[in-house]
């Protein structure tokens, strides 16, 4: 009786607490549609839809310019992450080495470092090899993370063992069996990763400021920063460029949703 009578009052709590979290976006897409007069008014909605803002933020700064960039560095970054991720997971999971559960925590305690920590060992790192104002180091830094090792080998657990045994009596090596039976049986958990690393990549913020000098180089949310000048800011321009800056993420979010959701059931990531 108890759980019947909390369960309307939960969604509604819940439903609350969503639409509070959607109240910044909201203000971001109305503050993108004002006038330059209006972005300081009291109403919410502007008096009228100015369209020009977006081209006026497309015309600020090279947009199409840093707009390349963060692809490259956003799908560079997925797919090197996932192909790295998977090798460790798989050998985390399956292979039999002295250590390799000490090991496997060892790399697990890496995410208790904070990134401020590594910053400048990694810049130093990519000034001794060249690589400063580079897509190399862009990319290859967040490439490898403990959190994909992690999902991926608590999914590659699941996995019944007979399917590899079966591989082995046919003459299957390790990297054919990860390859055509590991890797197809996980879509949900490679999808649950490749969307979580895709949006850490896209809004990298820190490691792209640092590491980059020369414009061309610059990425979408360093490049936001430009409409902040001396004497003030274009929020009205900066909102606009936002909402396209966050567009690629909701599309890839829509489209791998079915993915996400069981990937997070089946990692444990649920809570459960």
């Amino acid at each position: 009786m108890s759980r019947h009578f909390f369960a309307p009052f939960s969604y509604l709590v819940l439903t609350l607490l969503a639409a509070a979290c959607l109240v910044p976006f909201v203000i971001m897409l109305l503050t993108a549609f004002k006038p330059d007069n209006e972005v300081f008014n009291r109403a919410w909605l502007p008096s009228r839809l100015a369209w020009e803002n977006f081209a006026r933020a497309f015309t600020f700064f090279p947009f199409a310019r840093f707009l390349f960039n963060t692809m490259v560095v956003a799908v560079g970054g997925t797919a090197l992450h996932l192909i790295a991720s998977c090798l460790a997971a798989y050998a985390f999971a399956r292979l039999r080495f002295r250590g390799r559960d000490a090991l496997f925590l060892l790399y697990l305690g890496t995410l208790m470092v904070p990134q401020q920590v590594t910053i400048v060992p990694l810049f130093l790192m990519m000034r001794d090899v060249g690589w400063v104002d580079t897509f190399w180091a862009l990319i290859l830094p967040g490439a490898f993370h403990a959190l994909g090792v992690f999902l991926l080998r608590q999914f590659f657990m699941t996995i019944p063992r007979e399917l590899e045994e079966s591989a082995f009596i046919d003459g299957a090596s390790r990297l054919r069996i990860l390859g055509q039976i590991i890797v197809p049986l996980s879509k949900p958990a490679l999808a649950t990763l490749a969307l979580f690393t895709f949006i850490r990549e896209w809004n990298s913020f820190l490691w792209p400021l640092i590491v980059t000098t020369s414009p061309e180089m610059r990425t979408l949310s360093v490049g936001l920063t430009l409409f902040t000048g001396q004497y003030g800011t274009e929020w009205n321009l900066l909102m606009a460029a936002a909402t396209v800056t966050l567009l690629p993420t909701l599309v890839l979010f829509a489209f791998a949703q079915r993915y996400f959701v069981a990937g997070i059931a089946l990692t444990g990531f649920g809570g459960r």
